[in-house]
This record gives structure tokens, sequence and C-alpha cells, in this order.
């Protein structure tokens, strides 16, 4: 996407992983490797003022942007457009340029809409930066940055040696959209994608991939299993024909992962739904690194937050 380097090539905002290289993500998880090994250093950010902006609730993804800013030693201001003038009428872009105003350099935005934080972006003045904390079903980078990190601890750094299965609902997926862009990138070996008919996009979004609808045969012999959250929210009647179809379907078992590599890792963005798309043994299971992810995600937004605004 245009807009997110500067004249310079340098990261001014992030927006997507679509389109960055390979030389572009490394740096970044190199760093986070650092702060995910317990490193604080409150004089990066000392002085700046970072507001998280959400149009859409969180938990994960909010917390952990203001735990990253905190440890870098940044001043967070926290906004839920819920009791917020947007409730009085006011736009995004004046909610964004009035907290621009008062000196903020770094917005996190959520919002239900795609291309609503391009929008934003364009919006900044030169100086501000906004990192997308997930739009819609478009994108959610460090989402996607966090579980490369998590990838990369798990089984190194080469990715042409993994094969990796991604299930579950992928069309209102953001984050299978950035999971995507990154394997790619970084040159995973064999991508896979499984889910229903009805909840696979027909675009560009699974390009190079090996698709099925059958989750038996996609969990032989793969190295990690990304399970997507069942987005009951933003799907239409009708796609799913009930969560019992589903659960049996495509809900990871402890049976079922049998089929995987001994070795096998399992992920999920959270929240879960367990039971549907993941039962409890598998979730809380020693091949299990969910809370990984939710730990490195604090790290991976310690390296974004200071590639961006560091100087």
């Amino acid at each position: 996407m245009t807009g997110q380097l500067d004249q310079h090539g340098k990261l001014r905002h992030l927006l997507t992983l679509d389109g960055l290289p390979r030389e572009s993500l490394i740096p970044i998880l190199d760093r986070a490797k650092h702060f995910a090994d317990d490193n604080d250093d409150r004089s990066i950010l000392a002085g700046t003022a970072v507001c998280t902006l959400f149009f859409e609730p969180s938990t994960r993804t909010r917390l952990s942007f203001q735990r990253a800013a905190q440890r870098l030693g940044a001043d967070v201001l926290n906004l839920d457009a819920a009791t917020s003038s947007t409730t009085k009428g006011e736009t995004a872009r004046d909610t964004l340029k009035t907290i621009e105003a008062m000196g903020v350099r770094a917005f996190v935005v959520r919002h239900h809409e795609d291309g609503a934080v391009a929008a934003l972006a364009q919006a900044a003045e030169n100086g501000t930066s906004v990192i997308n904390a997930g739009d819609g079903r478009s994108a959610h980078p460090t989402q996607g940055l966090l579980d490369m990190l998590t990838l990369r601890q798990a089984k190194g750094h080469d990715f042409s040696k993994l094969t990796v299965l991604i299930v579950g609902d992928v069309m209102h997926s953001r984050v299978a959209r950035s999971d995507l862009h990154a394997l790619r990138a970084l040159g995973a070996g064999e991508i896979r994608v499984c889910g229903p008919r009805s909840l696979l996009p027909d675009d560009a979004t699974l390009e190079g991939c090996i698709v099925t609808d059958d989750f038996d045969a996609a969990l032989d012999g793969v190295d990690a299993v990304m399970v997507l959250r069942l987005q009951r929210e933003r799907m239409e009647e009708g796609l799913v024909a009930s969560l019992d179809d589903y659960r049996r379907d495509y809900g990871l078992s402890e049976t079922r992962l049998r089929r995987a590599n001994p070795d096998a890792v399992v992920m999920h963005p959270g929240p879960m739904n367990r039971g549907v798309e993941i039962d409890d043994v598998v979730a809380d299971g020693a091949q299990s690194l969910i809370l990984k992810q939710v730990a490195n995600g604090v790290a991976v937004r310690m390296a974004v937050l200071e590639a961006l605004l560091s100087g």
C-alpha cells in the first residue's frame, strides 16, 4: 500500500503487510525478539504521546499496545469511541485531527470499515504515524507480525522448511490476510488454507496456497496450525449450517491434531470460541502457543512503535 513509507523508504505508517518485503519485516521481528527477552527502555519514546483510538471492541490488541507504549516510556491516551464525541456525530477524521492538535504523534486505530484506517493516515500531518490495529476484513498487521515471531521462536528462522495450515473463517478474517502476506514474504515452504467453501474468499487472498475443504487431509504432516475464530458477528445467515456441524467438520480436537507432525504447534489469534473451532484440551495443551502469541504481541508492538517513532 502506498503511503506507508516516507521518501527515504522508512516506515511512516503501518497499515498492511501486503507489499512489504522480507527486508522490511525481518528488522521488526529481530527487534521484537529483543523486547520479548524482557528488555525495556523507557527513554526510547519518553515524552511521546500515543493514542489508542478504537471504534470496535478489543482486549488483547488494545491492552498490548498500551503496555508496549508504556514499556517504551510513551505517554498513552486511550479513547473509546463509544464514550467519545463520535456519538454526537463527530467524524473519525475530526476526532483524529482534534487529538493530533494536542501534540499526539501516533494513533493506534481499530475500525469496523475496510480502508478506514488508511483514510485516517492520509489525513494525518507529517510527523504523525498511524498504526492499523484491525480494519474490517482487510488487515491486522501487528497480529501478522506477532504470529511470525511466535513461529520463528518455535520453528526457527527458515520458513522454507515449514508447512503451515490456516483453518476456519478466512473470508471474514483480517488476521488470515495479514498472516498470508507475512508467510509469503518470509518464504514459507507450503501454505495450506482450509474451511467450508462458503467461508473462503474468491479473490487474490489465497494466491499460491493449497486450498481445501477437507480438514483431516489438510492436517496431514503440517508443522503449524493457525485456527481462526468463527466470526459470527460479521457473517450472513446461512454461511454455516450450524455450530455443531462446523465443530464436526472444522473443530480442532486432540484426535485431529494427531494427524499433524508430532511437534506441530497450534495458534489462535483470540478470542476463542471454545468447543467450536478449538477444543479445550488443544487450546490449553502442550502444543498450544496461544498465550505465547499474546505475550509476543507486546514485544512486536514495541518494535513497531519504535520503528515508526524513534527518530
